[in-house]
């Protein structure tokens, strides 16, 4: 990571749904002393509907479109942001949360996120409805990939041991 990146304030979290952004954002914001934004509840929040029926009554591309209007709006220091899993689908989104944002994937293999992700048609993923959840995870993994600037193989790791790697690997340990 260059000096620029070690003086971010925000941890950023990407990933897949089911990756565990949201209960690691929690903990790790614990552990760290910082502030916790989850922009799937965000985006929930400021449309008054959810992720689901977004996608429903306007079709997954408005979903993205919303989300990266509320990307673009976040102005935050020293928080841990857990994203929704299309972020990446958004440049400039992902520019403005790398401004003053480390970016770490949470690289987790298919089948566990399967295993995780077995309401995905409640769940509010945005993806093509002919799109396979295989053949999202295989897009969106080289998404994730170019953005990070930390990669965490949570593979066979507690949601605490993720915690504690990100921490290690960012030598925040408190």
């Amino acid at each position: 990571m260059s000096e620029q990146r070690s003086e971010a304030s925000n941890i950023v979290l990407v990933g897949m749904p089911g990756a565990g952004k949201s209960t690691v954002g929690v903990i790790l914001a614990k552990l760290a002393s910082l502030g916790f934004i989850d922009t799937d509840v965000l985006i929930q929040t400021c449309e008054r509907r959810s992720l689901q029926r977004i996608i429903d009554s306007q079709g997954y591309m408005a979903l993205r479109g919303i989300e990266e209007r509320v990307l673009l709006g976040l102005e935050c220091r020293c928080h841990v942001i857990a994203t929704g899993g299309s972020a990446v689908y958004s440049p400039a989104a992902m520019a403005h949360l790398a401004v003053d944002g480390v970016i770490v994937f949470l690289d987790i293999d298919l089948a566990t996120l399967e295993s995780r992700t077995l309401d995905l048609g409640r769940r509010g993923i945005a993806k093509r409805p002919d799109q396979s959840f295989a053949e999202l995870f295989e897009e969106r993994r080289k998404l994730y990939a170019a953005y990070a600037d930390v990669t965490v193989d949570c593979r066979g790791l507690t949601h605490d041991e993720v915690c504690t790697e990100i921490l290690h690997r960012l030598q925040l340990s408190r």
